[in-house]
């Protein structure tokens, strides 16, 4: 008895031997890839690009893999030679007592074995924290109230163990065949992990669907060993020269089984991925809809997709490169780019044009998993419904605005980026960046640096070390004219991060005389290029109003059909872009798990540099960027304009009626008092007088009074906003004030009713004559003494320039007269003389007193032109007028009596006095209504300009960049940017940790 469960042992061993050999070698069913897994992955290990658990979810379904592979031996006892054979008793007796000790060990060893596979199941269980509102709660609970201990206790000895023990050999090949189908690089693996990624803990397989799935997977097998069987009896010597037709047909045969074969895969792994696709909807719409009652979090990809998106703003000063990946679309003008990535996206998102350029600018696309098939840019709250023709339409629409505007003038592509994010159901997760097409030739209507520039925008985004370069072929032209598979290999010469696809493969396939071309293009042996792996894809029949849906159909068809296929010059899993997505999204996230630490690592360095520059240079001061600063300086601003409306009544009406005075005092004296004075009595003075006001009040008075007030209120605005605070003065601020100033008069406008209401008011105050007490009397002979000196200073000013300086100041100064100051001075003379002798002399020289002159000079030697003579006695009679009318002016002083008796029974007559007040009394109620004007209505329509100009500025960020300027802000900015990118970058790593 005891051989007989020894030679069981011996066989449980050997099944036991035969299974783990099976584990280990490398099944040929890894050799048909189906679905997805197309690339080869030499320079990086595959342990990181796969998901394990899947394997281990099935290596785990037995503990039998746990049990060492070595034979057992149970009874290792060596007989010797015995001289005595007297003690058979003894030696049964050891016997059974070792025998005791291995029915004990296989009873722990059991029971050890038992928790073992316990605790391993436990560990496959998938995560279902995130949905533990199904699964109710005493169930989390179970592994509290369960003693396992007893359990193990509980357990049948090794003897009942080994009854209960399965078929080995049998489940060695089924262990096999399950391990082929998910070991790495397998099409099962690569469509189940592709199929549900992103949701590790919601892994649910139907077993029947799978049973028939490794049937057959089997059935593939079988036929390619009889194709290469077959194969090799066909290449056989010349004594099988007569089976070569039979050989052949039977070859044709079975490729053609064997393609019908995967075809049926290939059909239920689309049945397995659309129900998961369905059920996966379904749970988004739940999260959608807030069932769960949690706070949903940014997806990965999206929170991948904001740290690009800052990235693209910030201007790399401090040699801070952005090496995060992304997918860079790369392809000749036409060559099918956008087409490419529609079918990824699996909308018709972008604008289409025959021939022409329609890629102006690089356009970045986020791909995300949604319940709804939406897209959205990134600074609008839009969202375009991708199911609906009219938003697919809008869409592509504002993605060709957005091109066109961002084109600066005289030039045909932009550098300044799209950023476009697509979420729907089933769609791939990862990053992808549409570049415009490269060009051979600069056509009419581009500019002349077209081709120049798109290669720097297609080597700026290559350059990227982590950037996977997807390189896209048209294969309807001839390889040879291919542009960009030479750029490709200047930036990638190694291949290590480059994808190939062949488009238009059907226009290929008719057109290309030797089918075989294409199959070294896809081998990677016509090109000079290297690359990781190799698509050969069908974006449509050039239709611009085909669908996805039907592309996709005449896709598949086209391949189910097509010789390239049968006859094996392309594999399975290099065709469809179904695969071309699967495989660059593991590509995709492969890089970022493996350089992502990496940059957020460089960006924390660049920080910690930062902000030890700015603790080194502004120890005083907060760290503030453009934005904040300018939200100081709008503060600052507004607070200045509201102190406008503070001024007093008093401290506007005061220089209000200055300037105003200064700005008409020249016409009053010039072209009212003068020639008033002319006159020989007071009604015909008082007559002239009222005739120019009349004139002067309806033509220019209340126009100059308006100009008067808004330089007024511009004077004091701009001294407002120029006034230094102090200590708290930052002139980092001058800039943009003087903008803000320039900008708000230029479109401040005066109320164009004032100047009607005003001339009114002027008019009246003109007409009265009345001065009802002494002191506006002896107000209005002030005003008229202040403006005669201050005009008599200015006269004397002119006459000194006119004969140069007088005997003091050439004795002191040794300063000398020039010869035409000399003749004037010598006219200055004659004409005193002929003041002297007629002190009532009009204003102008008759032209005989010219002639007079000109002679008496002449008789002196000294030559003199008419003109000359007429404008020195301008000067000198004013100045004898000024003086005559001061003593006038003094002589008045008493004359108030006189005046409230109308000067009857007097000689005195001031009439002039009372014009002056006139004058005054004009100028202070003008300058009472202008106040009101300013402080009613003006300042409250020039503070909402400046809110117009600030609001408009703070949209425009050239216009900030521009007024806002210097190293400070410049550091602020970087400062700010780097901490942005650091913290989101730390918070994707840890979602991506997470997700792991």
């Amino acid at each position: 008895m005891w051989r007989t469960r020894a030679a069981a042992a011996c066989v449980i061993c050997r099944s036991l031997a035969n299974s783990s050999y099976g584990i280990k070698r490398k099944s040929p069913l890894q050799n048909l890839h189906l679905v997805s897994r197309s690339i080869h992955h030499p320079y990086y290990p595959s342990s990181k690009f796969q998901r394990p658990p899947l394997r281990i979810s099935i290596q785990l379904f037995s503990s039998l893999n746990r049990l060492p592979l070595r034979k057992t031996k149970l009874l290792d006892v060596k007989y010797g030679y015995q001289s005595h054979r007297n003690f058979w008793l003894a030696r049964l007796a050891s016997r059974l007592l070792k025998l005791r000790y291995l029915i004990l060990g296989s009873a722990v060893g059991g029971g050890y074995t038992a928790k073992k596979t316990y605790d391993q199941w436990k560990d496959m269980m998938p995560d279902l924290d995130e949905y533990k509102w199904i699964v109710p709660d005493f169930i989390w609970e179970l592994d509290e109230h369960i003693d396992f201990e007893k359990l193990i206790k509980a357990l049948p000895d090794a003897d009942d163990l080994a009854k209960l023990l399965p078929d080995f050999d049998k489940i060695g090949e089924s262990f096999t065949s399950l391990k082929g189908f998910f070991s790495p690089g397998s099409p099962g693996e690569t469509a189940f992990r592709a199929t549900d990624q992103g949701y590790d803990n919601d892994k649910q397989y139907k077993k029947g669907l799978l049973g028939e799935l490794i049937l057959l997977q089997q059935q593939i097998q079988q036929h390619e060993e009889e194709a290469r069987r077959a194969a090799g009896q066909y290449n056989m010597g010349s004594s099988q020269q007569k089976r070569k037709v039979s050989d052949k047909e039977k070859i044709d045969q079975l490729q053609e089984e064997l393609l019908r074969t995967q075809l049926k895969y290939q059909r239920m792994l689309e049945r397995l991925e659309k129900e998961n696709k369905e059920l996966r909807k379904l749970v988004l719409q739940r999260d959608d809809k807030g069932i769960h009652q949690r706070k949903l979090k940014k997806s990965l990809i999206d929170m991948y997709s904001e740290v690009l998106d800052i990235l693209s703003d910030y201007d790399a000063s401090y040699n801070t490169q952005d090496h995060l990946p992304r997918v860079v679309v790369v392809g000749d003008q036409s060559a099918g780019k956008t087409s490419v990535l529609e079918m990824i996206a699996q909308a018709r998102i972008f604008p289409r044009g025959s021939g022409e350029m329609m890629t102006r600018s690089p356009v970045k696309v986020t791909l995300s998993e949604g319940p709804h098939h939406v897209a959205l840019f990134k600074d609008s709250s839009r969202e375009f419904d991708l199911t609906k023709e009219e938003d697919l339409a809008a869409l592509r629409n504002e993605i060709e605005i957005r091109m066109r505007s961002s084109v600066k003038e005289g030039c045909t592509v932009s550098t300044e980026t799209i950023s476009l994010s697509v979420k729907g159901p089933g769609l791939q997760r990862m990053v992808l960046v549409d570049l415009p097409g490269v060009i051979s030739t600069v056509t009419s209507g581009m500019a002349p640096d077209t081709k120049e520039t798109i290669f720097s925008i297609s080597k700026a985004y290559m350059q990227n070390p982590n950037a996977i370069i997807l390189c896209i072929q048209d294969g309807s032209v001839d390889a040879e004219r291919s542009i960009v598979t030479d750029l490709v290999s200047q930036m990638d010469p190694q291949g290590k991060r480059t994808i190939f696809v062949l488009t238009k493969v059907d226009l290929a396939e008719k057109n290309v005389a030797s089918p075989s071309r294409i199959q070294q293009i896809i081998e990677g042996k016509l090109f000079p290029m290297k690359a990781l792996g190799y698509f050969a894809v069908v974006t449509g029949k050039g239709n611009s109003s085909e669908s996805i849906e039907s592309i996709k159909e005449y896709e598949e068809e086209f391949f189910q059909n097509s010789k390239l296929l049968k006859t094996c010059m392309l594999k399975a899993h290099q065709v469809t872009t179904k695969n071309l997505s699967l495989a660059v999204s593991d590509c995709f996230w492969k890089m970022v798990r493996e350089s992502v630490e990496q940059q957020a690592d460089a960006f924390k360095a660049t920080r910690f540099n930062l902000e030890t520059e700015w603790k080194n240079n502004y120890p005083r001061l907060r760290e503030l960027d453009r934005n904040e600063l300018f939200e100081k300086a709008k503060n600052e601003i507004l607070d200045e304009v509201i102190s406008l409306t503070q001024v007093t009544p008093k401290h506007w009406e005061e220089i209000l009626q200055k300037t105003l005075w200064e700005r008409v005092s020249t016409h009053v004296i010039e072209n009212i008092y003068l020639p008033a004075a002319q006159t020989m009595n007071s009604g015909t003075f008082n007559t002239t007088v009222d005739i120019k006001l009349k004139q002067w009040t309806d033509k220019q008075l209340p126009n100059k009074a308006v100009e008067v007030a808004w330089e007024t209120l511009q004077e004091e605005f701009s001294r407002f906003m120029t006034e230094q605070k102090g200590k708290e003065h930052d002139d980092i601020f001058d800039k943009l004030k003087q903008a803000v100033k320039e900008e708000s008069i230029k479109r401040h406008k005066w109320n164009e009713r004032a100047e009607d209401s005003l001339r009114v008011i002027q008019h009246n105050a003109l007409e009265d004559r009345s001065i009802s007490d002494k002191q506006q009397w002896d107000a209005a002979i002030h005003f008229m003494e202040e403006t005669l000196q201050s005009r008599l200073k200015d006269t004397e000013s002119v006459i000194e320039d006119m004969v140069g300086p007088d005997w003091k100041k050439r004795w002191l100064y040794w300063i000398g007269r020039t010869k035409e100051q000399n003749i004037r001075n010598e006219t200055k003379n004659e004409l005193e003389k002929l003041i002297k002798c007629d002190e009532e002399h009009a204003a102008y020289l008759a032209n005989d007193e010219v002639t007079t002159v000109r002679k008496n000079l002449e008789a002196r030697g000294i030559t003199v032109d008419p003109c000359l003579i007429k404008d020195t006695w301008h000067q000198i009679y004013r100045r004898y007028f000024l003086k005559t009318a001061l003593n006038h002016c003094n002589l008045c002083r008493r004359g108030f009596y006189y005046y409230q008796r109308h000067f009857v029974d007097s000689e005195l007559e001031c009439n002039d006095i009372v014009l002056f007040w006139r004058i005054q009394r004009m100028l202070a109620i003008t300058a009472n209504t202008l106040r009101q004007q300013l402080t009613n209505t003006e300042v409250r329509r020039l503070e909402k300009n400046v809110k117009e100009v600030l609001e408009d500025f703070a949209e425009d960020n050239e216009k900030k960049v521009k007024l806002l300027t210097g190293k400070r802000v410049q550091l602020a900015e970087d400062l700010k940017k780097v901490r942005e990118i650091q913290e989101k970058l730390e918070a994707f790593i840890e979602a991506l940790h997470q997700e792991k």
